[in-house]
């Protein structure tokens, strides 16, 4: 059993941790500026979800794999800013969006999902970082390592969704203004892009 004293420091870490500016939170606050709070609290459950896997794979001993191997590290590390391009790419040849509320829900919305997923994934350095911010918590004392850094990966994730929904609630506000200004959607648009193309580069020129 975790103390509650622990647990509470784990949590305000996880919290101050999740308000420091990087692509997650970046990512979080351009799609709720362009799309509305929906989307950015379908790409912060994207998000959180990939959090679910490096959860996992930290538990498992798997990410140990990405702080060893140079070439893993690497690998993982061009996919995301691949990725990340793609999305730069898709946001400069887009016009005015479309982002009336459940317009095209269906499709773009599992899409908006889905790169909260891509984009957690593939950064290599937020499963270095799992490995390396989980075990400082864990005490094999208190029983199973790996159930303990589970309940931490969990906690983490309830910070990540409160702090990120709070995000995209916030910059919701913005999209509301951008539904009447097609001319302000093709801006954002194109500074959405720059972001994009910014974190690429930024995760392309990380060291492990």
């Amino acid at each position: 059993m975790i103390p509650f004293e622990t647990l509470s420091v784990f949590f305000a870490a996880s919290v101050a941790l999740a308000l420091v500016p990087g692509p997650d939170n970046v990512f979080v606050l351009t799609q709720s500026a362009l799309h509305g709070r929906s989307a950015g609290l379908l790409v912060t459950l994207g998000l959180c979800t990939g959090l679910l896997g490096h959860t996992a794979a930290v538990s498992l001993g798997v990410a140990a794999i990405f702080q060893t191997s140079a070439l893993a590290f690497n690998a993982l590390k061009f996919a995301g800013a691949a990725y990340l391009l793609y999305l730069a790419w898709q946001a400069f040849r887009d016009g005015a969006a479309n982002i009336e509320p459940g317009a095209d829900a269906g499709t773009s919305w599992r899409k908006l999902y889905l790169r909260g997923i891509v984009m957690n994934i593939t950064n290599p350095k937020v499963a270095i970082f799992f490995l390396a911010f989980l075990p400082q918590f864990a005490n094999p004392a208190r029983g199973s390592l790996t159930l303990q850094m589970m309940g931490f990966g969990a906690v983490f994730i309830a910070a990540t969704l409160l702090i990120f929904g709070s995000i995209a609630w916030t910059a919701g506000l913005l999209g509301e203004w951008l539904k009447n200004s097609r001319r302000a959607q093709i801006v954002m648009n194109r500074i959405a892009g720059a972001v994009f193309v910014g974190l690429a580069l930024r995760l392309a020129t990380t060291a492990r």
